[in-house]
């Protein structure tokens, strides 16, 4: 699997939705979105993948963009019977492309939110990420509240969003602060540190480090349904991509892909989300 920074990440992309959804109050759509019917005439499927959430999406080394979310766009593609055209988007962008009809869809951690159904339509889930407790099989932590202890160090990098979780939260664990998630994982590994909260899915890159009998503390704190989006009212699209993703779910590719770009299976099985039928 290849190397790449997950710092910041979900706070990154959490701020950049707050300022977005801001913009969009009144947001109406510039341009029809092209029917199932234009799509499949055209020969050509126009996906937004963001190059900067690795690995969904990252630049490889010959500077195209890559990842989990290319795979599976290019998927999409071969089920509909057409070529797809990737389209770099970036946080604050991702929505107002698929809204003005500049893409057919947008993937890149899109998390389906009764804000974001504001403004796109999704698909049924396509993949999850689990918001959760990172700590060792050394410790008998049930949830995150067993944490919310004098005696519990906690280790978080600096700025990222359960920074403000763990201090509203669990005021009584000490916290320690470190700058990127190499630093926080071997933090626990070498001992210094108890356990760790972020989205447990982008931690196998660090734990698979260290020679430690890691655990994930069963109950999830959160876990995010993500989808893919499409301008409001596309439900011919809609509908056909949500076809191809059970395909995908069925035949074991989604799987397949996110073990090969995140290093393990996923932790929550998008299936069991409310939209899923």
């Amino acid at each position: 699997m290849k190397s790449f920074k997950n710092a910041n990440r979900r706070s990154f992309m959490m701020a950049s939705s707050i300022a977005l959804m801001s913009g969009l109050a009144g947001w109406t759509n510039l341009a029809s979105a092209r029917t199932l019917a234009e799509i499949l005439a055209s020969k050509k499927l126009v996906v937004g993948v963001n190059p900067t959430l690795p690995p969904l999406g990252i630049f490889n080394d010959k500077n195209e963009i890559d990842g989990f979310d290319v795979d599976i766009a290019r998927k999409f593609g071969e089920l509909l019977g057409v070529k797809t055209e990737i389209v770099q988007v970036g946080s604050p962008d991702r929505i107002p492309f698929v809204s003005s009809g500049k893409i057919d869809a947008v993937l890149g951690a899109m998390t389906i939110t009764a804000e974001r159904q504001k403004v796109i339509d999704f698909t049924i889930p396509l993949h999850t990420e689990i918001l959760g407790v990172l700590t060792t099989k050394a410790k008998t932590y049930k949830d995150m509240m067993d944490l919310n202890d004098a005696a519990v160090r906690l280790v978080q990098v600096r700025g990222s969003t359960p920074v403000k979780l763990a201090q509203e939260k669990l005021p009584k664990a000490q916290l320690l602060l470190l700058d990127n998630y190499p630093d926080a994982v071997r933090a626990i590994a070498q001992g210094r540190a108890d356990a760790m909260i972020d989205v447990m899915d982008f931690m196998t890159e660090h734990t698979a480090k260290h020679k430690v009998d890691w655990r994930i503390v069963d109950a999830p704190i959160d876990v995010y349904y993500c989808g893919v989006g499409v301008q409001k009212g596309n439900d011919t699209l809609r509908e056909r991509l949500n076809g191809a993703i059970k395909e995908l779910h069925r035949n074991g590719y989604v799987d397949d892909r996110w073990k090969k770009w995140l290093g393990g299976p996923m932790l929550q099985d998008p299936r069991t989300h409310s939209s899923y039928k």
